[in-house]
C-alpha cells in the first residue's frame, strides 16, 4: 500500500490519476464532505474506459456524471482547452496508455515551484500553486460548469452554444421535432431520409469530442479509411 494510490482529493505532481492495469486499481480524487470535514462528500473525478472507445475522466455527483473531460487528443484532454495555459506555472502534463497504466500526470519544471490539482467539495477541480511569500495557496485555474459544460445537457444530434436562446441548437442536416427546439429536452430528427450515396460529413468547430461509449476506436487507420468504414 502506497498513499500515492489513494490520492483522497488532491493530486499532487508525479501521482498519477487513472488505472493501475497491473492491479486494477483505479484512482481517483474524491471530495471532502464541507470546508471542514475531510470525509468523503458528493463529488469524485475519476477515468472511465468505454470497452472499444477512448478513456476519458469524468466529474461525478453522487455517483452520476456530471462533467467529461473529453478523450485525451494528444497535447490536452479535449474538452478543456484551458489546459494549456498550465505552461504559466511550468507545468508539464501527459496522458500515458499502455499495458501497465492509462493514467494523467504532471510535473513541474522549475525548481522550488509547488502546486496542487484538487477537488474541492463544492464541485470544482482546481490548480493551485503556493505563494512562498504570502504563504498561502493562490488559485490559478478552476473547471468550467457552463451550461454548456453538463453532461448531456442537450440530447442527441444537437450542440450548446451558449450564445443562443434556446442553448441547444440542431446540427446542420437536422431540425427539432416537432418543428420548435423548446428546451433540453428537444430531440433533432433528420431533414430528410439517411442516404448512403449521397450523405456525407460536416466539421464542427470548438466542440468537445463525443463520448466513445457507442463508437469503435482503431487508432491505427486514418480518417479516409474511417470514413469509408462510416
Amino acid at each position: 500500500w502506497q498513499s500515492f494510490d489513494y490520492p483522497t482529493d488532491t493530486l499532487l505532481p508525479h501521482m498519477k490519476l487513472g488505472f493501475d492495469l497491473k492491479t486494477k486499481n483505479n484512482r481517483f480524487l474524491t471530495s471532502w464532505r464541507n470546508a471542514y470535514d475531510p470525509s468523503s462528500g458528493s463529488f469524485a473525478y475519476e477515468l472511465q474506459i468505454p470497452k472499444n472507445g477512448l478513456p476519458e475522466f469524468f466529474m461525478l455527483r453522487s455517483g452520476g456524471p456530471a462533467l467529461r473531460s473529453g478523450p485525451w487528443d494528444g497535447f490536452r484532454l479535449s474538452g478543456i482547452p484551458e489546459m494549456q495555459r498550465w505552461s504559466f506555472l511550468n507545468i508539464v502534463y501527459n496522458f500515458t496508455e499502455n499495458k501497465e497504466d492509462v493514467a494523467f500526470t504532471y510535473s513541474i519544471t522549475t525548481p522550488n515551484v509547488y502546486a496542487k490539482l484538487t477537488m474541492k467539495f463544492d464541485g470544482f477541480l482546481e490548480l493551485s500553486s503556493w505563494d512562498p511569500e504570502m504563504l498561502e495557496w493562490n488559485v490559478f485555474w478552476v473547471s468550467s460548469t457552463t451550461d454548456c459544460d453538463t453532461y448531456m445537457g442537450c440530447t442527441a444530434y444537437s450542440f450548446c452554444d451558449l450564445n443562443t436562446t434556446p442553448k441547444c441548437n440542431c446540427i446542420k442536416g437536422f431540425e427539432p421535432q416537432g418543428g420548435t427546439m423548446d428546451n433540453r429536452s428537444t430531440e433533432c430528427v433528420r431533414k430528410t431520409p439517411l442516404e448512403c450515396n449521397g450523405d456525407g460529413f460536416f466539421g464542427l468547430k470548438n466542440m468537445k469530442l463525443p463520448y466513445t461509449s457507442g463508437a469503435i476506436v482503431d487508432k491505427s487507420i486514418g480518417l479516409k479509411e474511417c470514413e469509408e468504414m462510416c
